[in-house]
């Protein structure tokens, strides 16, 4: 594992004396540079509340204070001051000795939820705790995975939909056999002590996206980035934020996943043996989701997603936690983590050698798109076009490898023949007519749902989505049940329940959130609900 300060360290350095040689070379001055910050923390820390926010307040105070009274030297000082403060900020705390617990203890707890089970039981009669492997289905290219890990530096960049997220990544690693990664996580999650423990001491390092200062976000990236150059594994969230429609995300944040790249030119500089960087998009489907109730009201605000942000939702409350685990155990479901095809960091596939294919399947060498008359140069216009064509491939890799799940497949049907039944009315005005004396017909349900799993079985073999095995075996009235079972056991009311012959809609918020997982995919040959907007 890379030493943390010794990361830190050296992005102090390259970012302060990257700052420096732009503006000497008649860039930005540095006063300029550090009021911008002074600027955007201001703005950032009227909202913001707590002993951080404090000692940061105290901070830009003295900066704002000397800023103007010292010579060009002080100036500098200054910019190192502010540098500094955000790398120390960022860094994480790996401890292998708490590593070593948290492998062991994790899985544990997570299953002693799961089961209800008390700690007194479970020490009485281990043989009652169910595994948290059980629970988790690892598939796809694990083995290419496993082996050009050893080859060069694996980033993993997975969908995202719950907090739930980082802990199965983190898990997954360790039951696959791979060394633990670094992974940025949003600094409200360290609000809570012992969360922000573990997360600190297994490789999670900051990511506060309420700055806004791009010296911040310069210094994001560079310690990701010599990271990555450290040949340290490392789990990048490329969406940014959890998904708050429910859908696959389609549009992705560029800036850290453009670290491959610019570690790949920098290993290549240096002459490294074990230069490459793999890129492995990973897919998470759950068969319900912890944070749903809050991730789609967010997304239906009125003021269009205004949240960026949310401190408070179900990941928060313990007896929501109790009650999603244990409805996973009941009724005997899985969460499925699909590793895709890795890429290089200009999008091309790459095989089980680690060497990188055209779109003709032929070897090619990817330094050779760095080179300008022979040299390896820095061109930030190009590097942004391969790091474009790369977030492209990695949303082909989502689409491919989605699952389709039951809850996912007669929320999609439902939501569709409800729209058939409001013809021209938008989004909005149908979430707000449909409500629990709003009811389908079964046997509908059942003839679309057939329908639909013929189509899902059709895409599988085309590899364009994954079915699982009761999307793919069940017949539609099974599958229908399982999925309504599925809904009955974790939201206050059941999404979708069924009285006598009628479907009934309890909830048509979550309704559209289930059924956006299978966006895009022509099952009914209606319109994207999601096209034209963001998938947050």
């Amino acid at each position: 594992m890379v030493n943390e300060r010794q990361s830190a360290s050296e992005t102090v350095g390259r970012v302060f004396e990257r700052v420096l040689a732009q503006a000497g070379a008649g860039g930005r001055p540095v006063e300029e540079v550090v009021n911008e910050t002074l600027y955007r923390e201001r703005e950032r820390l009227k909202k913001a509340h707590g002993e951080r926010a404090e000692a940061d307040r105290a901070f830009y105070a003295k900066v704002r204070h000397e800023l103007p009274r010292v010579p060009e030297s002080g100036r500098n000082r200054l910019l190192h001051d502010i540098v500094e403060r955000y790398a120390t900020e960022i860094q994480g705390r790996f401890d292998p000795r708490v590593y070593a617990v948290a492998t062991r203890v994790i899985p544990v707890a997570l299953s002693g939820l799961m089961t209800g089970l008390s700690p007194k039981r479970v020490l009485g009669d281990p043989g009652l705790l169910l595994s948290l492997d059980d629970r988790l289905v690892i598939e796809g290219e694990t083995d290419a995975l496993r082996r050009l890990e050893g080859a060069g530096t694996a980033v993993l960049v997975p969908t995202h939909c719950s907090n739930l997220d980082s802990v199965l990544m983190g898990h997954s690693v360790f039951r696959m056999g791979l060394p633990p990664v670094v992974y940025g996580a949003g600094l409200n999650l360290f609000s809570n002590p012992l969360i922000g423990f573990f997360m600190r001491n297994l490789g999670a390092y900051t990511v506060d996206r309420l700055k806004t200062d791009p010296l911040y976000r310069e210094t994001l990236k560079e310690y990701a980035t010599v990271a990555l150059e450290a040949g340290q594994h490392s789990l990048f969230f490329p969406g940014g934020t959890r998904s708050r429609s429910g859908g696959v995300e389609r549009r992705l944040k560029k800036g850290l996943l453009g670290t491959a790249l610019s570690a790949y030119r920098n290993n290549l500089r240096r002459r490294r043996p074990d230069a490459r960087i793999f890129v492995f998009p990973c897919t998470l489907t759950y068969p319900l989701v912890l944070e749903a109730e809050t991730l789609v009201s967010d997304y239906l605000a009125e003021a269009g997603k205004s949240r960026f942000i949310i401190v408070d939702d179900e990941f928060s409350r313990v007896r929501r936690w109790l009650d999603f685990l244990r409805g996973l155990v009941e009724l005997d479901l899985r969460i499925h983590l699909r590793i895709g095809r890795p890429l290089d960091p200009f999008g091309n596939e790459v095989d089980a050698d680690g060497r990188s294919l055209d779109p003709r399947g032929r070897p090619v060498d990817p330094a050779r798109y760095l080179l300008a008359d022979g040299e390896i140069v820095d061109d930030p216009v190009r590097d942004g076009e391969y790091t474009q064509a790369l977030a492209g491939r990695i949303v082909e890799s989502f689409s491919r490898e989605n699952v389709a799940v039951p809850t996912s497949v007669v929320a999609f049907v439902a939501f569709e023949l409800l729209r058939r039944a409001h013809p021209g009315a938008d989004l909005y005005r149908l979430l707000r007519t449909v409500g629990p004396e709003t009811s389908l017909s079964l046997a509908d349900v059942e003839l679309e749902v057939e329908r639909v799993q013929a189509r899902l079985r059709k895409l599988d073999s085309e590899g364009r989505i994954r079915a699982n095995g009761s999307v793919s075996g069940d017949d539609a009235p099974g599958l229908v049940r399982r999925a309504l079972r599925t809904f009955a056991t974790y939201h206050p009311e059941p999404v979708l329940e069924r009285r006598g012959v009628r479907l009934h809609t309890n909830d048509a918020q979550l309704l559209f959130f289930y059924r956006n997982r299978l966006e895009g995919y022509g099952l009914m040959d209606a319109p994207d609900l999601l096209a034209h907007r963001r998938d947050a």
